[in-house]
């Protein structure tokens, strides 16, 4: 064996050819651009998790609607919640369209548009790990294809066609399917990871929506202890008290 092929994976991918070379480039470029995304949203995915569990206990710690305004935070569900009281309020100062719609479905159309332009938001990036992990094994088939074609053709135009001379080039040929798997296997993980993840935050999203809803319909969230108030604007919005709604008249 001390006479075997020497592999080198360098020399044979320059050896193909511009194919091969290309083939090289695309795997490079499709595993630079899905660690780039793996990381990103990776980031961006715990910093959300943090954001909507802080902005969701600050805002029933708030003492009422307008304390909620005063919450800094740039995650999808403050942008939910903002928008689903001004919706609530919009259509108090309007209402006499109210027999058209009621706020009941105006603030429920609201908060689910607001909750669709959140989820769109939270894909973005996906479909590209999608595409790498579904295409880039067969870029690396192609590749392997490519280099197993050229090393027969070296093979014949040498008119040796030994085991030593055939596995060598052959199995450097394999490289190609390897790289593929290589750039595709991690993309694929991190896809699946990152669904899962915005599915929890889309649940996250919608059990905060119906609290919030159901609290801007009828003044207090299924299952709080309702209670006569005096000054509505002093009241704690805890899911276990009452939930006075201090809006405009």
């Amino acid at each position: 064996m001390q006479n075997g092929y020497a592999f080198n994976a360098i020399e044979f991918i320059t050896a193909g050819g511009p194919v091969s070379v290309m083939v090289a480039v695309i795997l490079l470029v499709m595993s630079v651009a899905s660690w780039y995304l793996i990381i990103l949203k990776s980031v961006q995915a715990l910093h959300l998790h943090a954001g909507f569990k802080a902005y969701i206990e600050k805002f029933w710690n708030a003492q009422n609607l307008k304390e909620t305004s005063a919450i800094k935070s740039d995650t999808g569900i403050a942008k939910l919640a903002v928008e689903a009281i001004v919706a609530a309020e919009h259509h108090l100062q309007y209402a006499n369209h109210a027999a058209k719609v009621s706020q009941d479905e105006f603030v429920a159309r609201a908060m689910n548009r607001s909750i669709a332009e959140q989820n769109a938001k939270m894909e973005d990036g996906l479909s590209v790990l999608a595409s790498v992990g579904s295409i880039a094994p067969f870029v690396g088939l192609f590749g392997t294809v490519w280099g197993i074609y050229h090393a027969l053709a070296s093979i014949s135009q040498s008119g040796q066609a030994t085991l030593d001379k055939v596995a060598g080039p052959v199995g450097e040929a394999l490289i190609m399917t390897a790289l593929g798997l290589a750039v595709a296997i991690p993309a694929v993980l991190a896809y699946n990871a990152f669904v899962r993840s915005n599915r929890v935050l889309s649940a996250t999203m919608e059990k905060f929506g119906y609290e919030l809803h159901t609290l801007l319909t009828t003044g207090a969230v299924i299952g709080s202890q309702v209670q006569s108030v005096e000054a509505p604007a002093a009241v704690n919005l805890s899911r276990e008290r009452i939930h006075a709604v201090e809006m405009p008249a």
